[in-house]
């Protein structure tokens, strides 16, 4: 770890003690004869299920009721459109789609379950952009139906904000205390396999001092997976998102803190870097040279003339972050994330926890 990470860190990158609550695990590597079991709850598997359905229809010599719509193009919004909207059989296509899914995500679940630190949970919520789609929440309504019908005491919940924010209003839980006096605002980052999202966030303590009313005030949205950068080139981009916001606050005269609080796919190590899980990030993140949070700092150096400090955690534990004021009754609960890939968290709240003065 260097001296500058030293330094600039209140936290630990990829803590598992935080103010109020404990990372049992992430990023869980669950493995069976056919690979790695996340891979049949992401959103790569449901548009394979969709397309075995197309497939199955041709082969039997009958038309696909969705016509030309290449696998490209089977996006969220207009699968939601079919389904609600759409002529019969292609809503039924997509509906069948829906219910393989659901047992493929279910099936995931029972997966997880025996993990030693999952035995006891009592919530699981659904976030990542899968879930920001009315399939989504088909799926993760049938799938829990299934649970309980086999006597699983669990719930299973679609997490509370839009995917794209809870991916940057968790990030308020990484930072230190002395954040929540003098200062309005923070930066955070939700870097992902297809998009990096940078947002500026209102703490809005006068509101709620538990951080339940912070809310994106702005943000900024880039789809690298389109122009495939290099890891270099990605970075630089992000430092650029994140100026862009520094100027925002600044010209609105919010009270913006030095710090970033960055969720990032992957394993974290203390010192930020990824020990692995970032296949699907631009480039080499898990490279021994290579360190986020020391790479931000040097393009970013200060923010109101303050140091900046940067903390890096897991962004699957970044969503289930943005619950930690919902979910104080609730002792142990979990968080999956439908994207590129599922990512998974766990989380038990801490009887002795000390919260921070806010």
């Amino acid at each position: 770890m260097s001296d500058a990470s030293a330094k600039a860190s209140a936290l630990r990158h990829g803590a598992a003690q935080l103010s109020e609550i404990t990372v049992d695990t992430y990023n869980a590597d669950l493995r069976d004869g056919d690979g790695f079991v996340g891979d049949r709850a992401s959103r790569r598997a449901f548009v394979a299920l969709v397309e075995d359905w197309r497939q199955r229809l041709r082969k039997s010599g009958h038309e696909d009721p969705l016509g030309e719509i290449s696998a490209r193009d089977l996006k969220k919004k207009k699968l939601d459109k079919v389904l609600v909207d759409g002529e019969p059989e292609a809503a039924a296509l997509v509906h069948s789609a829906t219910e393989d899914f659901a047992q493929e995500l279910a099936a995931v679940i029972r997966r997880f379950l025996r993990l030693k630190e999952w035995r006891e949970t009592q919530t699981i919520l659904v976030g990542g952009g899968f879930r920001a789609s009315r399939l989504g929440e088909l799926a993760i309504g049938r799938a829990g139906l299934l649970l309980k019908t086999e006597g699983h005491a669990v719930k299973l919940e679609p997490i509370r904000y839009h995917p794209d924010e809870a991916g940057l209003v968790g990030c308020v839980q990484l930072a230190p205390s002395w954040i929540f006096s003098g200062h309005d605002s923070i930066l955070a980052v939700d870097i992902g396999g297809t998009n990096i999202r940078a947002g500026l966030i209102g703490l809005n303590l006068k509101k709620a001092k538990d951080l339940s009313a912070a809310r994106v005030r702005a943000s900024v949205l880039w789809r690298h997976a389109d122009d495939r950068p290099s890891r270099d080139n990605t970075i630089a981009k992000l430092a650029e998102m994140l100026c862009e916001l520094i100027e925002l606050a600044e010209k609105d005269e919010y009270a913006l803190a030095p710090f970033v609080g960055i969720g990032c796919p992957g394993l974290i190590r203390d010192d930020g870097s990824i020990d692995r899980g970032g296949q699907n990030l631009p480039g080499n993140w898990e490279a021994k040279s290579f360190n986020l949070p020391d790479r931000i700092r040097e393009l970013i150096p200060s923010i109101g003339g303050h140091q900046t400090e940067v903390v890096v955690h897991n962004d699957a534990v970044i969503q289930g972050l943005s619950a930690v004021p919902y979910m104080r009754k609730t002792s142990n609960w979990a968080i999956l994330t439908i994207g590129t890939s599922l990512g998974n968290a766990h989380f038990s709240v801490r009887t002795n926890s000390s919260k921070p003065q806010r």
